[in-house]
């Protein structure tokens, strides 16, 4: 198939990614490059598996029921009016011939021969996948936390072992397991996620009258010495406290070894069953980058510039989780990948793009750590802002605050505002639409009577 062209001089900007580094890099040009977009000039295409971009830190929140999970996304086509949103799955980065291939949505990434792509400046802004160890039984029964799609299937997993244990009354083993609840990972998403749907499962139980919240057993496995690392050791022990006092578990220098059949073995020697696994243990670069051309790191990160420029390459850019960029300040050697970094290095290499475009120097990326904040459920939080450290309901506001200013557009602002403002007059739904999963059942029952 012949190469997407575009208009006879106009020069193409392709964006790889429709997540943090990709839509708001998109998001800027489109804004800076006004005029030029206008004139048929330039041309922006993105590329994304997703109509759509998640707003990840929201996830626990959409999971435990506090918001919509249509409302922690923005619709790439609505935010970025001025680009081309192509839907489909790169398969392969060839910068000799400044060309991408890839699958559009609808064929088979498989079998397709894909479609080739050309460009003039290159965006590489992947993202990441998670992070798999080789556990037996991971792959079977494990859930991850990184899509919107997760989040809702979590929920209603969770919900439904509810609705197992109390289905179950005269089975110990059976609501044992349904009530056993197993995160593995104590990063952001995995404390997160696991102090909301706690809390979810608690306020559920007011409609379980037959489970007590005792039965409940819900643990968090983390191979480190300390959780939540990016507040700082004080605020990670309080964290800790606070869950323990809540009768989670909090299972540090401990790995998970296997979970054939739901079966859990630590590696302190405890075995138990579990009916939930949640896989939040990392997250690595979008294997797409090593089908490339691009220096890459022995992490498999596209190896970048201070100016986000890809190494030894000229208009190749690259930020985000699929990059490795170098850390400026004295954090560390290269950027965190959080959300916090991947916005406003958004920022920075959309800025680049335009000064090398009009014959401009680029500037390098410097960004002060601020801080970080993390939800543990309604009304429950820790910060540790400018060195400000904070805990509770505080925190939590502060949590809320924050991310609502860097949710994209002011149409997905309004509709979480609302949503929150709701939750103050009503209780959440908790109900468990699994049935979502397998939508034609029914349907292909009656074909079959």
């Amino acid at each position: 198939m012949p190469p997407e062209r575009t208009p006879e001089k106009a020069r193409h900007i392709l964006i790889i990614g429709g997540g943090y580094v990709g839509m708001y890099t998109a998001l800027r040009l489109q804004k800076k490059l006004r005029a030029e977009l206008r004139r048929g000039d330039v041309e922006i295409t993105v590329i994304d598996p997703q109509s759509y971009m998640t707003y990840q830190p929201f996830l626990p929140e959409a999971a435990a029921g506090n918001l919509e999970p249509r409302h922690v996304v923005a619709p790439l086509r609505r935010v970025l009016r001025r680009c081309r949103v192509r839907n489909g799955y790169v398969t392969r980065i060839d910068h000799a011939r400044k060309s991408v291939t890839y699958c559009p949505a609808g064929t088979d990434s498989a079998g397709a021969d894909g479609r080739e792509i050309r460009y003039d400046f290159l965006v590489v802004a992947a993202g990441s996948i998670s992070r798999l160890l080789p556990i037996p039984g991971l792959g079977d029964c494990g859930i991850g936390f990184k899509t919107v799609e997760e989040a809702i299937y979590l929920r209603n997993h969770v919900l439904h072992q509810l609705d197992i244990a109390a289905s179950n009354e005269g089975d110990e083993r059976v609501r044992r397991r349904a009530l056993t609840f197993v995160f593995v990972g104590a990063g952001f998403a995995g404390i997160e996620a696991l102090a909301e749907l706690e809390d979810m499962a608690r306020d559920a139980l007011k409609w379980y009258p037959g489970i007590k919240a005792e039965e409940m057993r819900w643990m968090m496995v983390e191979a480190t010495d300390r959780i939540l690392p990016e507040v700082g050791p004080e605020m990670g022990r309080w964290t800790a406290e606070a869950l323990r006092k809540r009768g989670i578990e909090i299972k540090t220098e401990t790995l998970l070894k296997s979970a054939e059949n739901r079966r859990i073995v630590l590696s302190d020697g405890e075995e138990f069953e579990a009916g939930t696994l949640v896989w939040t243990a990392g997250v690595k670069a979008h294997p797409v980058v090593r089908e490339s051309d691009l220096p890459i790191d022995d992490k498999g990160r596209v190896i970048a510039t201070a100016e986000l420029t890809v190494e030894g390459l000229e208009r190749v850019y690259a930020a985000g989780d699929n990059a490795r960029v170098p850390d400026l300040t004295d954090t560390g050697d290269y950027c965190a990948p959080n959300a916090q970094h991947a916005v406003r290095q958004a920022k920075r290499l959309a800025d680049n793009i335009v000064a090398d475009y009009r014959g401009k120097p680029r500037k390098q990326y410097v960004h002060a750590y601020v801080g970080s904040v993390a939800g543990l459920g309604l009304h429950k939080g820790v910060a540790n802002v400018y060195g400000i450290k904070l805990r509770g309901l505080l925190a939590w506001f502060m949590h809320r605050t924050y991310h609502l200013s860097r949710m994209p557009t002011t149409n997905r602002k309004m509709r979480v505002t609302a949503d929150w403002t709701l939750a103050f007059f009503f209780r959440r739904e908790i109900v468990s639409l699994g049935e979502l999963e397998r939508p034609r059942e029914e349907f292909e029952l009656a074909s079959k009577g």
